[in-house]
Parts: structure tokens; C-alpha cells; sequence
């Protein structure tokens, strides 16, 4: 697969924007700089009231920012009405006409734009083409499937060919397994289109699997950008951390740091070794984090000991839930071989290893 370019395709700049006045004073965005490169599915990451979805709509056009600038390929776009911006929207209700066909809905927004009859049917059948419809173009939209007219409102939005398509949470009205489809379909035209896609969602899961990059949000702010690789593996704080995928926190002493490293004194007496994302002073408090997938159980000593509380089968792995010698809970997942079981008991006194490479001190 060929690299992707480096260069800027969205540039935001010292980003805030402040909703109402005085006393009641929102500040959904607080200083945000970010950039997002050409050709990359770009993923904005959080929970409920982060910031995402404004942050999105400044890019639309939708609202400005209080302060600061966003640069589409070097030009200053902040100003611009959304129908000066080459950047289209995919939103969560699809806002679909269902009186319209799908191929009508498809070429609606080409006949606003004046383009040519003929562009506009040689558009509208590679569209049906790129999202799979071409037997369904006479179909009116409100009598296709949920997952049909997701494909559709994608197809609208692409049939333009902006140099951006922002994705509002599209995927949130559809059940499990469609979701799971739409995801991998999602990847699928982005690079077939190479275009710059910028995703909003709060499901973790789906950041992992569709993204290049990441940006995880909390309080207005931007806490970490990186890949799904680097978002999951090496969090720069703990609310990354908690945020994405299950944790194990365990809180201790510094004893010694440096060099990317340090070694933590646990309320069990216990020291563990691991990765440090900050430098840590000697003596001071810390956060332990810990994988569930990168922990091992074992039969007698380990860096930690505890008891077996729980067993959790979840199919593809199991969740053990050990209790700390200190009183800490920690889960180990071990993926589940052929044989029934997992090899431990209720009530077993167990240990628990951490290699060298599984455990990170982290800034709170």
C-alpha cells in the first residue's frame, strides 16, 4: 500500500470557541491546534461534551471559532459560509430526501452546484458504482435499509469530490454486525477516494479499527494525537488511557526514574518496573497502567500476588478477576484455546507477571 503524504490538508490553529456570554460562558473549545494531513482518515475521539462535534462544525463552517484560525491547504477558510468550503458533511440522521431516488439524492447536490447534465449522471453511476447500489438507483430512499442509505448519504457527499468529508457519527443508528461492515466499508472508500476524511465518534472500538490517526478529546481540549498503535499502547495521560479500552490502574511510589523509565514502590510492597510517558521525581506519587491482555497469570509467584475473585467467558478470551495482596482488583484476559477452561480457580492464591515492556507510570 503506497504512503500516504505528509503534507497539511486541515491546519487548525490555537482554536477556542466560547458559547454565550458573562456568567453563562461555555468554553466548548480551549485553544486547539492540530493538523490533519492529505489522504488520511483522521479520527476525533471522546466523550460526550469533549468538544468534537464543535470542532467539527468549525471546519464546516457551521459556527466560527471564538479565536484562532483553520487553514484548508494554507488558505484561511475560518471566514468562508460552509457552501464556500470545499469540504462536505455526512451526518448522523443522513438528511436524506425520501420522496427523492437514490440516484436523485446522489445528484442533488451536483444540480445546486449548476454542473453539467451529463457530469452529473457520469458522477452519480460511479457513486452507485463506489458504494455498491447501481440495482438500486430508482429506489426511493425511504424504502432502503438503514445501512442502504448510510451508503447513500456517502455517496452524496463524495460525488463533489471536496478536498475533505467530515463524518458526524454516522454509524451510530446502525445495529452491531452493520456497524462492523460500514467500518471496514468506511477505510475502503476513503482510500479508494483519497480523500481526507475526518471522523467523529465516541466509541472507541471504532477509532482503533478505521483510523491513521487519532485525536482524543476531553474538556475542549486535545490530550494526545497519534496512532491507533500509539493511542492504545502508550497513552501520554491516564484519562487516555481509562478512555480507550479496559485498564488496569495500580498507584505507587516513584523509587527511581529516568531515561524513559521508572520503578514503582505498590502499597503491596511490591515494585514493578515500567515505561514512563513523563519524568518522574523520586518519591513521588504515580499511576501504574496496566493492559488486562498484557498481564500473565501463573501458578505460584509472580511481581504480584493475589486471589482468584472472578471468571468471566467471553468466547474469543476470558476476564480474570484477581484480588491484590494489597486490595487492589486487577483483570488478566487470556485468549481461549480449543480446551475448556482457563486453567485456574475461584478462591486460587495466583500470580500475576508483567513483563518488561507491559506497564507504563503515567501522568495523572
Amino acid at each position: 500500500m503506497p504512503e500516504k503524504p505528509d503534507r497539511s490538508a486541515i491546519e487548525i490553529r490555537n482554536v477556542s470557541k466560547i458559547f454565550g456570554s458573562g456568567d453563562d460562558q461555555v468554553k466548548a473549545l480551549d485553544n486547539v491546534s492540530v493538523d490533519i494531513r492529505e489522504n488520511e482518515f483522521f479520527t476525533l475521539l471522546g466523550p460526550s461534551g469533549c468538544g468534537k462535534t464543535t470542532l467539527l462544525r468549525l471546519i464546516a463552517g457551521f459556527d466560527f471559532p471564538t479565536e484562532g484560525e483553520i487553514r484548508l491547504h494554507g488558505e484561511d477558510i475560518a471566514p468562508l459560509p460552509p457552501f464556500k468550503r470545499p469540504v462536505n458533511t455526512v451526518f448522523q440522521n443522513y438528511a436524506l430526501f425520501p420522496h427523492m431516488t437514490v440516484a436523485q439524492n446522489i445528484a442533488f447536490g451536483l444540480e445546486m452546484l449548476g454542473r453539467p447534465k451529463q457530469e452529473i449522471e457520469a458522477r452519480v453511476a460511479a457513486m452507485l458504482k463506489l458504494v455498491k447500489m447501481e440495482q438500486l438507483r430508482n429506489r426511493k430512499t425511504s424504502q432502503i435499509s438503514g445501512g442502504q442509505q448510510q451508503r447513500v448519504a456517502l455517496a452524496r457527499a463524495l460525488a463533489p469530490q471536496p478536498k475533505v468529508l467530515l463524518l458526524d457519527e454516522p454509524l451510530s443508528a446502525l445495529d452491531y454486525k452493520l456497524r462492523k461492515e460500514m467500518q471496514i466499508e468506511l477505510k475502503r472508500l476513503q482510500g479508494e477516494t483519497g480523500i481526507t476524511f475526518i471522523f467523529v465518534t465516541h466509541d472507541q472500538e471504532e477509532a482503533l479499527t478505521m483510523s491513521d490517526r487519532i485525536a482524543v478529546m476531553s474538556a475542549g481540549r486535545i490530550l494526545q494525537v497519534g496512532s491507533p498503535w500509539e493511542i492504545y499502547d502508550h497513552p501520554a495521560e491516564r484519562f487516555v488511557a481509562d478512555f480507550i479500552g479496559e485498564t488496569n490502574f495500580l498507584t505507587g511510589t516513584v523509587k527511581e526514574a529516568g531515561n524513559g523509565r521508572a520503578r514503582l514502590l505498590l502499597g503491596s510492597g511490591a515494585e514493578i518496573a515500567a515505561s514512563a510517558a513523563s519524568d518522574f521525581k523520586p518519591n513521588a506519587e504515580a499511576t501504574l497502567m496496566v493492559r488486562p491482555e498484557h498481564a500473565k497469570l501463573v501458578k505460584g509467584k509472580g511481581d504480584l500476588g493475589g486471589t482468584v475473585q472472578n471468571i468471566v467467558y467471553f468466547g474469543t478470551d476470558t476476564h480474570i478477576h484477581v484480588r491484590l495482596d494489597g486490595g487492589e482488583m486487577f483483570i488478566v484476559r487470556q485468549q481461549n484455546a480449543r480446551s475448556a477452561g482457563c486453567g485456574f480457580e475461584e478462591g486460587e492464591k495466583v500470580g500475576v507477571s508483567i513483563g518488561d515492556d507491559a506497564a507504563q507510570v503515567l501522568r495523572d
